[in-house]
């Protein structure tokens, strides 16, 4: 059982170095052991190559190893044709015979069916090793499986006193938080499927919404605008990603990287992300566009850099307690986050 925990952590090690890379796909490391040696292992690196089963059996050089092996991973192995062929057939074919799974998949394409495929051809399977910590690791997969709706985070930034911003004149850029926070905030992004603002914060910020501080890919940029305001020179509609407007006007595609799409209610806004298979979003809006989902009870994961200055007057921040927040420090910033 030791020895199970410690190959199942190298899988989670090197699955979650994918982090944003392989939507829609889940992250997934495999570790294949001989002898109580790593002899192979690999992760999927991105949507449409090789899954992770496949690259670690590709990894061993000799394969006549493979038949007296054990093969860990974080996540059950596929049992289906999608891009790849199944897994399952691959670890058939070389006859490995010790199989131990973190989590069960989801995805209904899947979920147990790789399992009991496995089994029926005389596997030895286990199951559920570390499965908190790699159920942890697929959170946004699993919340877009299981609760039909992208994994939210609420992210912004607040001055010492509590105003998220000063007021000021459309369009210029006052930043509460430093240098660092600003970096980690691109970081964040760049693990995410999307990012969604509200229109008031196009309107007076401008903002390009992109990983450009960090190497990474860009999310696809969300706008909530029922009324269509959004000006028609922002940031927001450059090619640097896609760009999905929210709007009250009928669905519709005006070039390759930008679509309206029809909302009335926030159900109706999750509803058209889970259909756009977006798995995760992040909402760095204004307060009326994070009240919203406070309000309607719609978050996974809060988090919230304060400065160490003053505004004395602007727009109130959200105004939540911070009792049951973890804080670290971000630079010269505080950081709270709480996960559910």
């Amino acid at each position: 059982m030791e020895y199970d925990i410690i190959y199942m952590k190298r899988c989670i090690e090197i699955a979650s170095k994918e982090i944003g890379n392989t939507y829609p796909n889940p992250l997934v490391g495999c570790v294949i052991v001989h002898e109580n040696k790593i002899i192979g292992e690999g992760s999927h690196k991105k949507y449409g190559d090789k899954h992770a089963e496949v690259n670690a059996i590709n990894s061993v050089d000799n394969k006549d190893l493979l038949r007296n092996s054990s093969l860990y991973v974080n996540l059950e192995p596929c049992n289906h044709f999608g891009k790849t062929p199944p897994c399952t057939d691959l670890i058939i074919k070389y006859k490995i015979q010790n199989i131990i799974i973190g989590s069960r998949d989801p995805n209904s394409l899947v979920e147990g069916g790789g399992v009991e495929r496995l089994k029926s051809k005389g596997c030895n399977v286990k199951y559920g090793v570390l499965q908190d910590e790699c159920d942890c690791l697929n959170k946004r997969f699993f919340t877009y499986h299981k609760l039909k709706r992208p994994y939210i985070i609420l992210k912004w930034a607040e001055s010492k006193d509590g105003f998220i911003t000063p007021i000021k004149s459309q369009r210029e850029v006052f930043k509460i938080s430093g240098d660092e926070s600003l970096k980690l905030s691109h970081t964040w992004r760049k693990e995410e499927n999307s990012i969604l603002v509200g229109v008031q914060t196009i309107i007076d910020d401008d903002p390009k919404l992109t990983t450009r501080l960090v190497k990474g890919k860009n999310p696809i940029r969300i706008v909530l605008d029922p009324n269509c305001r959004i000006p028609i020179n922002s940031n927001i509609f450059s090619k640097d990603s896609e760009t999905i407007i929210l709007s009250k006007n009928e669905n519709s595609e005006i070039s390759e990287n930008l679509r309206i799409i029809n909302f009335e209610k926030m159900e109706s806004i999750l509803n058209s992300l889970y259909d756009l298979k977006v798995q995760s979003v992040i909402i760095e809006g204004g307060t009326k566009t994070i009240k919203n989902f406070l309000d309607n009870d719609l978050w996974d994961s809060i988090r919230v850099f304060k400065g160490n200055t003053d505004l004395v007057k602007g727009i109130k921040s959200p105004g939540i307690d911070f009792i049951d927040f973890k804080k670290t420090k971000s630079g010269n910033d505080s950081l709270y986050i709480l996960d559910r």
